[in-house]
């Protein structure tokens, strides 16, 4: 199932519009990945044979093979995001291995900040991760509380010496209704939270969520000069 928040359905064949709007943010250096999972439904990966199943089908469809039924047009895409959530944590290692298979495919990760994280924890071991977001919201024993930043900054010490990944990303919702806890003022976290993160070589930036948010709160424009 493609779930593209009802800017078009992919059943009808009406989604390869997409395909100029992503050209169009890729020409400004902006990676596109497509974005496995989610937080509703069930999904999971059976087998290492469905893994490779499954990568083949995403390589000819949205990355850089062919097939005569892609949804999102001619675009190719930049890589793969893993936003397991639920269903089995199972297999996802060998997904992430067949699809490095392939030349030039990004895969990332947006794990929960408990740790390790209980769907996509053994995946993210396997060093095959180039960015990982992690979601410090929705998690109270690892977010930022009123007035506290120690829980996050702790659980953001451990995914940075426990990860193999090029880079890791402090994940926040871009405002108080885009999750159900863990937001962070602009000013507490240009001034408090990330001068206590930065330091770290793994330090990536910022991931929120999401863009629908952020266009409503502005969020991202009152932290870039600072991330």
């Amino acid at each position: 199932m493609i779930n593209l928040a009802g800017h078009c359905d992919p059943y009808s064949n009406g989604c390869t519009g997409l395909s100029s709007d992503i050209k169009s943010c890729q020409a400004k250096g902006i990676k596109v990945l497509l974005s496995l999972g989610g937080g509703a439904g069930s999904y999971s990966i059976a087998s290492v044979q469905d893994a490779h199943n499954v990568a083949t089908y995403l390589w000819n469809n949205f990355l850089g093979g062919t097939s005569s039924s892609r949804p999102l047009g001619p675009a190719v895409l930049d890589g793969i995001d893993f936003d397991i959530e639920g269903g089995s944590n199972q297999h996802w290692d060998d997904l992430a291995r067949f699809l490095k298979g392939y030349d030039k495919v990004l895969i990332t990760a947006a794990p929960q900040c408990p740790f390790p994280d209980a769907w996509i924890g053994n995946a993210l071991k396997s060093g095959l991760f180039d960015y990982v977001w992690v979601q410090f919201y929705n998690n109270p024993p690892c977010q930022y509380t009123a007035g506290g930043i120690g829980n996050l900054v702790a659980a953001w010490k451990q995914w940075t010496s426990s990860i193999p990944a090029n880079k890791i990303f402090l994940g926040l919702p871009a405002a108080p209704t885009a999750a159900g806890s863990g937001f962070i003022p602009a000013t507490t976290l240009t001034s408090s939270v990330l001068p206590a993160i930065k330091g770290s070589a793994k330090y990536g930036g910022v991931m929120l969520w999401s863009r629908y948010y952020d266009v409503q709160s502005g969020y991202s424009s009152s932290i870039k000069n600072h991330v």
